[in-house]
């Protein structure tokens, strides 16, 4: 049995969630890992964002987001709306004041809240949502390939909206 691992880096865009497609990725990790037959696991470290399978699609709006992205976002949305206010403000109890403080103190902390600006943790929402969807996709590795069908692809999103930041995923290849 093998193991290959291999990260993918990412850049979120901020202001709304980032969909990026790293199907082709995926492939080129398989590719190189060698295996012929096992599981390709695909992971993001990150708390405020997911990995995860979907259908292809072909219609995009004008700011170009494919259909079913939109349509995800909205549904999820519903449950989770953005957060705008500051706790206790609003329907969010996150981020209270304990983790306002221990941001505060961290050497990059201007980063997290330039000028001092709360708001700018003001992303419950994302965190919510990524935990409904999970940081994770397992799917199986046959003849060398990424056995999925034609229209299956693998998406990475980013639902946190403060700001853009690098971001990275793994994609891990166990098999013969």
């Amino acid at each position: 049995m093998a193991i290959y691992k291999e990260q993918i880096n990412l850049k979120s865009h901020g202001t709304t969630p980032t969909f990026i497609n790293i199907t082709p990725q995926v492939k080129e990790a398989i590719a190189n890992s060698g295996i012929q037959s096992g599981i390709v696991t695909i992971i993001s470290p990150h708390t405020t964002c997911s990995v995860f399978f979907e259908e292809y699609v072909h219609d995009f709006t004008e700011a170009g987001d494919e259909f079913l992205q939109v349509d995800l976002n909205k549904a999820l949305s519903g449950i989770f709306p953005d957060q705008t206010e500051i706790p206790p403000a609003g329907q969010y109890m996150y981020p209270g004041p304990l983790h306002y403080a221990d941001v505060a103190s961290w050497p990059d902390a201007e980063a997290y809240l330039p000028g001092g600006d709360k708001t700018a943790l003001l992303n419950a929402d994302a965190h919510l949502k990524a935990t409904l969807l999970g940081n994770s996709a397992t799917l199986e590795v046959e003849n060398g390939k990424l056995a999925v069908g034609s229209t299956g692809y693998i998406y990475f999103v980013d639902f946190d909206r403060t700001r853009e930041r690098p971001r990275k995923c793994r994609v891990v290849v166990i098999g013969e």
